[in-house]
């Protein structure tokens, strides 16, 4: 009986290995990512951002702001997004945008400075509530409280 057993045993581990040599060929597949590339209008409002906020740290060290960032003149060139288009809204809001901003620079003005720039800074937001949304709660911590 042991013999039996041991013979089956045998017999199944003899026939079940493959001595055949086959290759296992595995492709490698290219993986693509689809990498989010902003638009020239979308890094002009990073720039901005940027730039507006060193405005504001200047306005609260009771530096006044002098030099207009002219880059800021690219809103009117500037490529959009490929879903987006120049509207009329856009287009009457980018022209207030550079008015505001360069008012902030107006030494002549009267209006204090940190008005001026809260007055530029909720004219972003109006915008964006009519366009883009996502930035407004960036745009808000611009404000000069």
């Amino acid at each position: 009986m042991i013999k039996l057993v041991l013979f089956i045993f045998t017999f199944t581990l003899f026939f079940s290995c493959n001595n055949s040599k086959e290759e296992i060929v595995v492709e490698k597949k290219e993986v693509i990512y689809d990498m989010y590339q902003p638009s020239e209008m979308a890094n002009l409002m990073n720039e901005m951002y940027a730039q507006n906020l060193q405005i504001k740290e200047d306005i609260l060290e009771g530096k006044i702001p002098t030099v207009f960032p002219l880059d800021f003149l690219k809103i009117h060139t500037a490529e959009l997004s490929d879903f987006k288009s120049r509207n009329e809204t856009f287009q009457s809001f980018s022209k207030l945008f550079i008015e505001s901003e360069k008012e902030i620079f107006n030494s002549n003005s009267q209006i204090p400075v940190k008005e001026r720039f809260n007055t530029m800074v909720n004219l972003c937001i109006s915008c964006h509530q009519t366009e883009c949304t996502g930035p407004i709660t960036r745009i808000q911590k611009l404000l000069i409280k």
